[in-house]
This record gives C-alpha cells, structure tokens and sequence, in this order.
C-alpha cells in the first residue's frame, strides 16, 4: 500500500485547521476593503470627509453632510467590526497550528510552506502554481491520507510562472517594488540564485526553487526576467509546461511538521497523472530513476482518484 488514512482524531484536526484557515483567508480579503482610515478635515468654511490608503494617498469624499456622516459610521462600524474578527481568528489559528503539531496534522517541508507565504503574502499567489512531486502534498491532505515517504523526497519545488496574465503580474510586482528573489528572500534570507541556473534559487541548505514557464506563444516574451533587478530570476522553458499552464487549478490548506498552514495551489490531479505517465513514458533523456518514480506517482494519485478521495475540479 502507497498510502494509509489518516487516523480519527487527525482527520478531524486537518478538517477542524482547514476551516479556521479558510476563513482568515476569507476575512482579509474582506479586511482589506477597510484598509487605511477616515477622518474630519477642517477647511473653511467646510469640513470635508477624507479617506487615506495605505500607500498613503487620500481622496476627498465630499463635505460634512447626513450623507457623509452615514459613509463616516458605516466605515468606522465595518473596520471595527472586520479586525474583531480578525484578531480572534488569528487567536483561532494559533491554537490550530499548536494541535496541528501535536496530533501530526501536516509534515510538508517548513521551507515550502515559507516560499509559499511569502509569495501570498506579496500578492503573487495566483501567478505561481507548484507542480511536480510537492503537489502530492495537497493531494494526500485532500484525501486525508498519508502517501509513503519514498514517493515524497525531493529538495526542490517547481513552480510554473503563467505567463498568460504576465501584464497583470508585472503591475502586481512593481506595485511594491519587489522582485522574485527578495519575496523568496523573506523566507530565508540565504536564497540566492544559483550560479549558472537563473531560473532556480538555492537557500544554504541546498533547498531549491525551480520556476518554470510554458515555451513562448503568441507575443509571450522571450526570454523573460521577473523584474526589472538584475540579480531576479528568469523562468525556464519546460516541455510541455503549456499543459500545465492550462490544467484547471487544486487548490488546498496543507500543513507542515511544525503545525503552519498556508494554501497549495497545483493543478488537477487527472491531468498531474497524466503529464506524470508522458514524464515516465515519453520524455526525452529523463534518467530510469526518475521514469520510475513518474510511474508510481501517477499510479498512486490514480488510486486515490479512482477510490473517490480526490475528485476532478475542472
């Protein structure tokens, strides 16, 4: 057996974290729509209703008036209300992690969940899709199963960069001028890019991250830097990358050794089987090893698709 289930209690634990985490997520996103402030301006002979961002800028709203006042209460009564929610959910999700630990909820590598929380956390996640052997992670805890560790071992993460929404990622990146390399650096201060491969980065404990793209199409641009840093990244051509790109998205909490939580996007477990079958069957010089465990990593995500405990999502 590739894989066993979870027992009761951390079954249970994953569901009960899972949902806590969700509705964080949730909730600042709603957060947001309260960000910055409101205040009274005196300017003779009015006194205008302002509103600030964080980025500092600040928009006038009109003159003190019934309306105003009514935009004035409603917004300080949201704001107030959304980081009361806030705070007992993060209060929530402390408690979840501590229990995550304790009942073995999760054992996804620390480093992955790091880089994946630094690139939400700068507002690239939907940009990024993990694929390759770390999306079992989501899978399994999907599933509410454990996948043997033997089909698990890697020290590196692939990520696909969609070059598809490429305008809309260079606006987000220069939103807070960031590059790829320094959101990873948040994560560990040590990544730098490795020499000779300037589409991986390498921590000082040899832990990879590998970006990928599909092969150019249409006006894709060619070769591509992420930012404007000379020290960034530039994501590589893989084959066949544009079936990945395309693969409807799975999206799941998944939880480290040490009881963290964050969100896995990858892709739809049929189409991870089937790209893992073309790796093993068909792609050019990949060494035996690696065919062989293409194979058993198809055939487990198979099984679990083919006994209901993972279900197409697209």
């Amino acid at each position: 057996m590739d894989y066993i289930p979870l027992t009761d209690n951390t079954a249970r634990q994953v569901i009960d974290s899972s949902t806590i985490f969700d509705e964080l997520c949730r909730t600042q996103v709603q957060a947001r729509k309260f960000a910055g402030g409101m205040y009274w301006k005196q300017q003779p002979p009015y006194e205008y209703l302002v509103k600030t961002f964080p980025n500092n800028r600040q928009h006038r709203l009109g003159p003190r008036s019934e309306e105003t006042e009514r935009i004035y209460a409603h917004f300080v009564q949201r704001k107030t209300a959304s980081e009361d929610r806030l705070n007992s959910l993060k209060v929530a999700l402390h408690e979840a992690e501590r229990m995550n630990k304790a009942l073995k909820a999760g054992r996804v590598p620390s480093m992955v969940i790091s880089v994946l929380q630094a690139i939400e956390q700068a507002g690239l996640g939907e940009h990024f899709t993990v694929v390759g052997t770390h999306a079992l992670y989501a899978y399994e805890t999907a599933a509410g199963v454990r996948i043997v560790q033997g089909a698990l071992a890697t020290q590196d993460v692939d990520l696909l960069w969609d070059a598809r929404q490429r305008i809309r990622f260079v606006t987000d990146i220069n939103k807070h001028e960031l590059s790829v390399l320094k959101i990873l650096k948040l994560a560990d201060p040590t990544f730098q890019r490795k020499e000779g491969q300037n589409e991986t980065a390498i921590n000082a404990k040899g832990f990879e991250v590998d970006f990928l793209r599909r092969q150019p199409e249409g006006d894709d641009p060619h070769p591509f830097r992420f930012s404007a840093d000379e020290d960034d990244l530039w994501p590589v051509q893989a084959r066949r990358a544009s079936v990945l790109t395309n693969a409807p998205r799975f999206e799941h909490v998944v939880i480290s050794a040490t009881g963290r939580m964050t969100l896995m996007r990858t892709i739809d477990p049929h189409i991870f089987v089937e790209f893992k079958h073309w790796m093993a069957e068909k792609a050019p010089n990949r060494p035996e090893m690696k065919r062989r465990r293409d194979r058993r990593q198809a055939d487990i995500v198979q099984s679990l698709l083919d006994e209901g405990l993972l279900r197409r999502t697209g």
